[in-house]
């Protein structure tokens, strides 16, 4: 049976807002970093975390900053490209959770500057992460962080979001670890195109199913 209850998440003195959800058989949990103006209540993000969660992976989806600096946000765009910021708030919510459950396999899920942020504190030399999925992403933001990524990652654009598919191109060649770049056929930015987000939402739970499973072996 599925487990799911609200959460706080206490970072840089704010109390920041979640949702965790999982099953006492599930292989571990992902946390979610959004970007660029979106939040826990996403519609895209939910739909992913569902799939994850019927492939017996728990989720938790936190707010990355708090309303007011939402609010701040809205007006001047300047909170979402700070990467430094997001993946440090990322960071500490991973080892809050990893406080709570000191045995959990944890992998990230980021979508546009979300994914630089999960990609940044991936690169933590004493963070173990068991694998990463970029949604739209911006994985180049991550800048001297890329080489340092030791999870298993998976970055899926869109095929028509040509700009977005270079600066993936030119990221991956700088990791060096088990990587892979996978084209939504179809897809723009967004995912908006019947069947687009299922899709990603399919890879997703397959590549942290594998992911997981083996680090649990």
């Amino acid at each position: 049976m599925e487990h799911s209850e609200s959460i706080i998440v206490p970072i840089d003195g704010l109390n920041l807002e979640g949702e965790l959800a999982f099953t006492p058989q599930s292989l571990g949990t992902v946390l979610f970093a959004h970007g660029s103006g979106s939040s826990r209540h996403s519609p895209r993000n939910q739909l992913v975390a569902r799939v994850l969660r019927q492939h017996r992976i728990g989720t938790l989806l936190f707010d990355l900053l708090s309303r007011d600096e939402e609010r701040e946000d809205q007006i001047r765009g300047h909170l979402r490209f700070d990467i430094s910021l997001l993946a440090r708030r990322l960071l500490r919510a991973t080892h809050w959770y990893r406080g709570q459950h000191p045995q959990a396999v944890i992998g990230y899920f980021g979508s546009s500057t979300g994914g630089a942020a999960a990609l940044v504190a991936a690169a933590q030399p004493d963070l173990e992460i068991g694998a990463i999925v970029s949604r739209g992403g911006r994985p180049d933001l991550a800048g001297a962080a890329l080489p340092e990524v030791k999870a298993p990652t998976l970055l899926l654009v869109g095929s028509r979001d040509t700009q977005v598919i270079e600066l993936n191109r030119q990221a991956i060649t700088r990791m060096r670890c088990v990587k892979e770049l996978r084209l939504i056929p179809g897809a723009t930015h967004l995912f908006e195109e019947p069947g687009a987000l299922e899709e990603v939402a399919s890879l997703a739970a397959e590549w942290f199913e594998t992911h997981f499973q083996q680090r649990r072996s």
